[in-house]
């Protein structure tokens, strides 16, 4: 065999290994991308609600960043707390990043004012944008909940909003940039909230 021939040879199969690599490399990242959930082409829609600050916060303050949803209240005697430690986790992983956001939307607004949802936000160690306690008007509260995050799968009672209707989930949803949801996760337990926060960084890729 000729020293040409023998160049070609170590050529072809550098070539061919080093194409193989990136097919399996490409692949391997394709099979780690998150699904897209809920209906073909559903998104988050727009909100209007008001933040432990007393300030409006709206979709616009979310544009282009992943967010994850929580629904609870502040006098949770069972559930929250545990979902909220573990979410801590989380606001601590972010750090200052600007890139996530939590939103944690009462269930009982009626009892969960500004003035309650800031001092609840101190007791957190909240202390910058990152984390989000938000109140409003309950039928928009719920309807979020229901239609856009779809945290919620309890019959709606006849009078939506009535003191009959509430929610009370461990469920959080992890939205992309997007708005898309692509994923849902119990945040009172430790292992789901781990896995939430590893698929947060496939996001952030």
């Amino acid at each position: 065999m000729t020293s040409i021939s023998k160049i070609i040879i170590i050529s072809f199969i550098t070539l061919s290994v080093a194409g193989a690599v990136f097919l399996g490399a490409s692949l391997w990242k394709d099979s780690r991308k998150l699904p897209v959930l809920g209906e073909p082409g559903h998104v988050a829609g727009p909100f209007s609600f008001v933040n432990q600050d007393g300030k409006t916060f709206t979709e616009k303050d979310v544009g282009g960043k992943i967010t994850i949803v929580e629904y609870f209240f502040t006098t949770c005697p069972g559930i929250c707390k545990a979902m909220n430690a573990n979410l801590s986790r989380v606001y601590r992983q972010i750090g200052g990043e600007k890139d996530v956001v939590i939103l944690s939307h009462t269930v009982d607004p009626e009892d969960d004012s500004v003035q309650v949802l800031k001092a609840y936000a101190a007791k957190m160690g909240v202390h910058n944008g990152n984390w989000q306690f938000l109140t409003g008007n309950k039928v928009d509260l719920y309807r979020a909940a229901r239609n856009d995050y779809l945290l919620s799968v309890e019959d709606v009672p006849a009078a939506p909003g009535s003191a009959e209707d509430f929610i009370h989930t461990q469920y959080v949803a992890l939205l992309d940039p997007h708005r898309r949801i692509r994923g849902f996760y119990d945040a009172t337990d430790s292992a789901s909230t781990r896995k939430m926060m590893a698929d947060l960084e496939l996001l952030r890729e």
